[in-house]
């Protein structure tokens, strides 16, 4: 089994960038499905002002500790390289949550 988070601003559909994420929905990803865990609250680490603050990453990785991955629609290049070397794996998916973790499941991606 998978734990994967999803940066959604409907609920139904992956399409937020990761900087701007104001919550993420966990699921737990099975051979056969998934189930919906939860919504965590995150701070968006993007503020217009005052560009990226690695503690505000730091934060994220912090909440998100017990996913596998992380689902977004967008994620800069820096973000993306600051949670790969904390060893945070980032997919950029778009499209409903329901249509990209059936194929995470059926393509056996995590």
């Amino acid at each position: 089994m998978s734990r994967v988070a999803a940066a959604t601003s409907d609920g139904f559909s992956v399409n937020e960038h990761f900087g701007h994420a104001n919550f993420f929905r966990v699921y737990d990803l099975k051979e056969n499905g998934y189930d919906f865990v939860e919504v965590r609250d995150a701070v968006a680490v993007c503020q217009q002002r005052l560009g990226h603050d690695t503690t505000r990453f730091d934060k994220i990785i912090e909440l998100l500790s017990d996913c596998d991955a992380v689902l977004v629609q967008k994620i800069g290049e820096g973000a993306a390289a600051y949670l790969i070397s904390k060893n945070v794996r980032v997919f950029e998916v778009s499209g409903s949550i329901d249509a990209v973790l059936k194929k995470f499941i059926e393509d056996a991606i995590l």
